[in-house]
């Protein structure tokens, strides 16, 4: 009879067998022999900017579903003369709504100019006027895309398909993060995720770690965040100590695994926005004064104003790039009300982010952009007539603005035809807008690029051109 043959354990398994807390012991004496321990591979805490720019972090105010230019900052008068007779798109662009009977419809709302520049803002615009001064207003800006989904994996990503990094992450991969205790690409979503889904924020072929990480504005800021109550700091740390030595040792065995550092990061992250996060989302440390400012204390605009009370704090906190989203701009029918209503939501928070950043000392160095995924169209694109009036999708003509971070403030740049339809001056697709926001916070496309596929990739996807006008 031959003698039962019994393998011995390996060292993994070994500690493994003999619980969390004997483990713990016998791995502080192995680290103390374990010499190689690599950083593992995180942002970079020292900015490195490649060109001088004002900007360190970004602000980017998301209206998803396509806001009307027309409707807002780009009024045309001709459409009230034209309102009702029959229009016929011209052009490529192309969306579901394009069949049947399409109407001229005039702008519910009326405008009036304001500031140094005399921009034009629509009525229910009533706090934004008292910032535009600090504004740039760009009229010139066209979109690749008339579909919701693509068109915003455009906006976010450079690539319509989707599947690449988002500027968040293209942002944080190039500058680095100033709080490794903080995400340094943060997203403030709407309770439904924008089409598309978190893709949006993807990273892509960029490291994991740079993805951006969703928070809540309300509640707990990242579900599951927090361990059980039987388990404390101390057990966590432990834990995480363990676990990181044996991912090394096995990441020595198999150095073409990136994602491992990545995903160890994540945890060591996770474990650090326990202590930090809980106080930055806590915005009852802010004044009476400083909430009302931005809308807090108003049913219609406290949702959306607590979301840029906490970009305040976060790009406060050294956090890079900020998305905020705001929904439903996607009004096909019902444009009086459905414009009217979101546009109350986001004016005094929004006017209240650019003062409140202004009195710090704060706006020079935080670019604030606002934008859709495009446009909409001078025309009804499915109901003929009452209350119903609304717009279609328009690729070609779509509101942008940005403020701070070293823009060309109390300006208007670029414009459209005498019916919105189409960018006629300064005119550039998103690609140029992209780098642009780029070279705003120091860094160049060209030399932003990440080796995957077999090519250098960058934001822009194929190089683009600086949109200089936009500069201050």
């Amino acid at each position: 009879m031959k003698p039962i043959k019994q393998e011995l354990p390996d060292r993994r398994k070994f500690l493994y067998g003999l619980g969390s807390s004997i483990g713990a012991i016998a791995f502080s004496n192995l680290l103390a022999a374990e010499n190689t321990l690599t950083s593992l591979d995180v942002p970079k805490l020292q900015p490195q900017p490649m060109l001088t720019a004002k900007a360190k972090s970004c602000i980017f105010l998301t209206m998803e579903g396509g806001p009307s230019h027309i409707d807002t900052f780009d009024p045309k008068s001709k459409l009230t003369e034209l309102h009702l007779k029959k229009f016929e798109r011209t052009g490529q662009q192309f969306s579901a709504m394009s069949q049947g009977n399409r109407y001229f419809v005039q702008s519910p709302f009326s405008s009036r100019k304001v500031g140094k520049s005399g921009a034009d803002i629509s009525s229910p615009f009533v706090h934004l006027p008292n910032v535009a001064d600090d504004i740039c207003w760009y009229r010139g800006c066209q979109a690749d895309s008339v579909d919701h989904p693509t068109a915003m994996y455009h906006l976010n990503t450079g690539n319509k398909f989707g599947g690449d990094p988002a500027i968040g992450s293209w942002v944080t991969y190039g500058l680095g993060t100033l709080n490794q205790n903080l995400p340094s690409f943060v997203v403030l979503p709407e309770v439904a995720y924008p089409q598309g889904g978190a893709g949006n924020w993807s990273n892509g072929f960029l490291p994991s770690n740079l993805q951006g990480t969703p928070l809540r504005s309300v509640g707990s800021p990242i579900l599951d965040l927090y361990p059980p109550d039987y388990i404390n700091r101390s057990h966590q740390r432990q834990s995480l100590d363990l676990l990181r030595f044996f991912n090394h040792q096995h990441q020595q065995q198999n150095k073409n695994h990136d994602e491992l550092s990545a995903r160890m990061e994540s945890y060591e992250l996770a474990f650090r926005m326990q202590m930090e996060v809980p106080d930055i989302i806590d915005l009852d440390q802010e004044s009476d004064a400083t909430k009302q400012l931005y809308g807090i204390d108003q049913t219609h605009s406290n949702n959306f104003g607590r979301k840029c009370l906490l970009a305040r704090r976060l790009v406060e906190q050294g956090v890079r790039f900020v998305q905020i989203y705001s929904g439903g701009w996607d009004s096909h029918d019902y444009l009086e009300r459905a414009h009217g209503s979101l546009i109350r939501s986001i004016d005094q928070p929004i006017a209240g982010l650019i003062t409140d950043l202004k009195q710090r000392g704060m706006l020079d160095e935080t670019l604030i952009v606002w934008s859709g995924e495009f446009g909409r169209s001078p025309d009804n694109g499915i109901r003929g007539g009452g209350i119903a009036y609304g717009r279609d999708h328009n690729a070609e003509a779509m509101p942008i603005w940005l403020a701070g971070g070293g823009v060309k403030a109390g300006h208007i740049v670029g414009q459209t035809d005498d019916i919105g339809e189409k960018a006629v001056e300064v005119v550039h697709p998103m690609k140029d807008l992209h780098v642009t926001l780029l070279r705003l916070l120091g860094l160049d496309d060209n030399k932003l690029t990440y080796f995957h596929g077999g090519r250098f990739k960058q934001l822009s996807q194929t190089g683009g051109t600086v949109i200089d006008e936009l500069i201050g």
